[in-house]
């Protein structure tokens, strides 16, 4: 098992970083006492990765649960994998089809920067559901994944039966905390971030992202494993994701598919109000906020995130008593 899979420079780079970026004192103040810290406890996962060529493509994905259940499907944020979902993941598996995809170019898949776009993501989505045989899917996309959703049930012949987004960009204009704002606008920072490689960019998303949950070393080692050799093609992920946004924003308030909005109340990287916007905008949606609780919140506030996505996919994405 990796003890310590950031390092001693991991950390050092990433304590540079926190110090420049004032969310991190305001997270730090709030979070629980042992929280964010590195867990030498065993994992033991109850998700089991496979991988197929799709498109010509390596990618890692994950099935299992109920196959007379709903059908759910995760999408990889950053800078995590699908693992991050693993405990959601053993929780639902009697009550739903489970399926997980780390999206090309993230997680543990393969895909170079011409998969750094979310027309690119969309596309593949749609022959990876296609490959897979899914209809009336639920699909569940955080972060990077978000875009990547919305750009599919806008643009594509999707199959999903709803939606669930949060805690990423889609919405114009896109109210983003100070780390992701040097990302995005300055070439000077993306070269500190490519310098400094992931462990020190998945140890400062640990800092920044928790207020209770501590992932395992075999956990962090897999991010690790993630964004080895490619930090420099996530960096430009986030130049092109604003102009990425405008193929989204100016249909979202004629999009008929339910979605389900959720946030944290303490998001260090995208605020609250992205949600707030962006569930007026829709005209079928329902708002979740996490209180006192770190971006990352399917692991932050795991068993609530978990109540949501049992209660909207057994029966809550369709009653119009939901929304609003």
């Amino acid at each position: 098992m990796p003890k310590d899979p950031i390092g001693m420079l991991g950390r050092m780079n990433a304590a540079s970083l926190m110090m420049i970026t004032p969310e991190f004192f305001k997270v730090r103040r709030l979070r629980a006492k042992g929280a964010a810290k590195i867990s030498e406890t065993p994992a033991r996962f109850a998700m089991k990765p496979e991988r197929m060529t799709l498109d010509g493509v390596d990618i890692r994905f994950a099935r299992a649960g109920n196959p007379n259940g709903p059908t759910v499907l995760f999408l990889s944020p950053l800078p995590q994998s699908i693992l991050c979902y693993d405990k959601v993941w053993d929780a639902l598996a009697n009550d739903a089809n489970l399926v997980a995809l780390d999206l090309p170019g993230f997680g543990r898949s393969a895909g170079d920067m011409s998969f750094m776009t979310f027309e690119a993501q969309s596309a593949f989505l749609e022959k990876f559901v296609s490959k897979m045989s899914l209809t009336d899917i639920h699909i569940v996309a955080p972060d990077i994944a978000m875009p990547v959703a919305l750009h599919y049930v806008i643009h594509r012949n999707h199959k999903a039966a709803s939606i669930l987004v949060g805690d990423g960009p889609g919405i114009l204009p896109s109210d983003n905390g100070s780390l992701v704002t040097k990302i995005i606008h300055s070439g000077f920072w993306r070269s500190m971030v490519n310098m400094t490689g992931p462990r020190a960019f998945i140890a400062g998303a640990i800092q920044l992202g928790y207020l209770h949950y501590s992932p395992s070393a075999e956990e962090v080692a897999d991010y690790v494993a993630s964004y080895k050799g490619r930090i420099s093609q996530v960096s430009r992920w986030f130049k092109h994701y604003p102009e990425g946004s405008k193929a989204i924003d100016p249909h979202l308030d004629t999009l008929e598919v339910p979605v389900h909005v959720f946030w944290a109340d303490q998001d260090a990287f995208l605020t609250t109000d992205n949600a707030e916007r962006l569930h007026k905008r829709l005209p079928k949606s329902a708002l979740t906020i996490f209180e006192n609780c770190g971006h990352f919140c399917y692991q932050d506030k795991g068993q609530e995130f978990t109540y949501l996505v049992r209660n909207w996919i057994t029966g809550g994405y369709h009653l119009g008593t939901t929304y609003g």
